[in-house]
């Protein structure tokens, strides 16, 4: 079955940068679209990034654009969030995910905490 493991959260001061990684298993990686999505304390899970797997297109929120970067690796089934100019409004719990035959997979999470 799909395994994803999320890795990199913790604590920064605002301003500050962090890089997540999720390493995934139980499916063909190179394939399939990663995403990344948040949620904050008493808020919806929301959209981060994106990237494909067939040319590593990527998109983002607007909230991302210019400080998050969205990457991976098919050769370590891993995707990656860096993040930059962290804010405290990012404070959330990223989680991973992938859509595989119309089901969505998603990770334990990780914390990420921005103090300002």
């Amino acid at each position: 079955q799909v395994q994803l493991v999320e890795s990199g959260g913790g604590l920064v001061q605002a301003g500050g940068s962090l890089t997540l990684s999720c390493t995934a298993s139980g499916l063909t990686f190179s394939r399939y679209t990663m995403g990344w999505f948040r949620q904050a304390p008493r808020k919806d899970r929301d959209f981060v990034a994106a990237i494909t797997g067939s040319d590593g297109s990527t998109r983002y929120a607007d909230s991302a654009k210019g400080r998050f970067t969205i990457s991976r690796d098919n050769a370590k089934n891993t995707v990656y969030l860096q993040m930059n100019s962290l804010k405290p409004e990012d404070t959330a719990v990223y989680y991973c995910n992938v859509k595989k035959n119309l089901y969505d997979y998603w990770g334990q999470g990780t914390q990420v905490t921005v103090s300002s």
